[in-house]
């Protein structure tokens, strides 16, 4: 099992119900899911880049991305209906632990400068939003071998139903949050 999940049974689940007095412990917040994705917009021109990309993020994350194509036409972006522009892989369970807990503790002490993730990007249902600027501060990518350095937003998707509630969730998971 997962180091996280055993965190969330043990320790988060005793200590948000102590705090909003929950009377049940399903009642308690948990994390649903955790979806990364990233835009590809340069794979129009470069066809090699949307093949790093995709091995990149299937690196990270431990199963194969689904390819996002675009909806519409757009000729200042120069993207036409159908093309690929981006990745996305949605984590679940344990990989969704896992994922969490390499993010935490190996992937954003190695950003470099880091004071600590914007406490407000909370969407008011929950959940919570970041971006990361490059790929390689993840320990499965080795910079030596990354062509293009590529970003991508995750999304931690929580059943709170404040934004308080679930920045103490993911505070007890361990996430450095800037006071």
């Amino acid at each position: 099992m997962a180091r996280l999940s055993d965190l969330y049974k043990s320790k988060v689940v005793p200590s948000l119900k102590e705090k909003y007095k929950y009377k049940s412990p399903m009642a308690v917040p948990r994390m649903q899911k955790v979806v990364i994705s990233m835009g590809i917009g340069r794979a129009t021109q470069d066809k090699k880049f949307l093949e790093s990309a995709l091995a990149d993020l299937t690196m990270i994350a431990g199963q194969k991305p689904l390819i996002c194509k675009a909806r519409k036409s757009v000729s200042n972006f120069k993207v036409r209906e159908g093309e690929n522009t981006g990745l996305k892989v949605t984590l679940r369970g344990q990989r969704m632990y896992e994922f969490m807990d390499r993010l935490i503790n190996l992937a954003i002490p190695r950003v470099k400068d880091f004071r600590g993730l914007n406490p407000n990007s909370f969407d008011r249902m929950g959940n919570y939003s970041m971006g990361i600027s490059e790929q390689t501060i993840f320990p499965e990518i080795d910079p030596v071998k990354v062509e293009a350095t590529q970003g991508m937003n995750i999304t931690f998707v929580t059943t709170a139903g404040t934004d308080s509630e679930a920045k103490e969730l993911l505070k007890l998971f361990g996430m450095p949050f800037r006071e």
